[in-house]
């Protein structure tokens, strides 16, 4: 596996062309900007900033907004009109959404694939349980 720096030169050529694409990608369609004013991307880990680019490239070209992958969550979820969940999901960062729509996807492949399955008949555990069963 590379290193993030040689994925960085790799890919970009060097840190500065990076932090330029994450802020191209950067819009308020697509990112929360919880950056420090000071310190800005440039002081951001060239992992986190590689994860980063690849989650707003991603989000853009399935997606186009965030507005549309919360759409996607609740949709997967059954609830897409509960408006406090969207409310709270608006306030999730861009990959944790990623990692909530993931698992949304699988859970509804999961209730797709599984059959409603009958409730099983209890049986009765002691002796006088089973005989008033029985009588029943």
């Amino acid at each position: 596996m590379n290193s993030p720096l040689s994925a960085v030169k790799e890919r970009f050529g060097d840190k500065e062309k990076l932090v330029a694409a994450v802020q191209k990608l950067a819009k308020d369609e697509l990112w929360l900007d919880r950056v420090n004013d000071v310190k800005g991307l440039s002081r951001v880990s060239n992992a986190k900033l590689l994860r980063l680019h690849d989650a707003l490239t991603t989000v853009q070209s399935e997606f186009g907004s965030r507005a549309k992958l919360i759409d996607a969550i609740l949709e997967l979820e059954n609830r897409a009109k509960d408006s406090g969940l969207k409310t709270r999901l608006e306030g999730h960062s861009l990959p944790r959404l990623m990692d909530q729509h993931r698992a949304a996807t699988k859970r509804a492949a999961r209730r797709k694939a599984a059959p409603a399955a009958a409730p099983k008949k209890r049986v009765a555990r002691s002796r006088k349980a089973q005989a008033k069963a029985a009588q029943a």
